[in-house]
């Protein structure tokens, strides 16, 4: 009976520790710890981060003001309108200008999950067409990202979409952001953006 409450004793503590490592990102109230780069709409409205085409329909991002190098970030996504947009990391900004590695946020059939490299080789990975049926448009998603090293894994509602290891976004260093695609008429909700640091 004692070694039975020892060891859910032991299970409880290192509940409380993983719970105690786990940073919230967005409070749902306002953009607090965030830093605006454009001129696109980033609002909060009823507990959501919303982001909306401006009427320049130019790309917009919403970084954190922190660096984080090596964490396993969660979030949930809802797309409306054209749906365009995606999860940076490791990425710094100049204006509008982004060095860094999108996970690709989009509508179905482009690619959501994948791994883009903004003004750099472009496209580094790309999902399996099939897997793209783990998109729910309109609906709410979760996007999970474990960024380890030189190592990316994407998930989508459970789904692995793509694994990936390179060298040089190993030696990346920067944010985590929210794009707005360019183009306008897009719009995408965003909650529980929660990040677990790794290092």
């Amino acid at each position: 009976m004692k070694k039975q409450i020892l060891v859910g004793l032991c299970l409880l503590a290192a509940q409380l520790t993983f719970a105690q490592e786990s940073i919230t990102l967005f409070n749902g109230e306002n953009l607090d710890g965030w830093i605006n780069h454009g001129e696109e709409k980033w609002f909060v409205e009823d507990g959501e981060l919303i982001c909306e085409s401006g009427p320049k329909g130019e790309y917009g991002y919403l970084s954190t003001d922190k660096f984080y190098k090596d964490f396993e970030l969660t979030l949930e996504f809802k797309q409306e309108a054209d749906g365009n947009s995606g999860v940076f990391i490791r990425s710094t900004f100049e204006g509008t200008k982004v060095t860094g590695w999108q996970v690709e946020v989009a509508p179905p059939g482009k690619d959501t999950g994948g791994i883009y490299e903004s003004y750099g080789r472009g496209w580094l990975i790309k999902p399996d067409p099939e897997k793209d049926k783990a998109l729910k448009m309109g609906e709410w998603n979760t996007m999970k990202i474990r960024v380890e090293g030189p190592e990316v894994t994407s998930w989508l509602n459970g789904v692995e979409m793509v694994h990936l290891e390179d060298e040089k976004i190993g030696e990346g260093e920067g944010a985590i952001a929210l794009q707005i695609h360019d183009g306008g008429g897009i719009r995408v909700k965003w909650r529980n953006i929660e990040l677990i640091p790794l290092d």
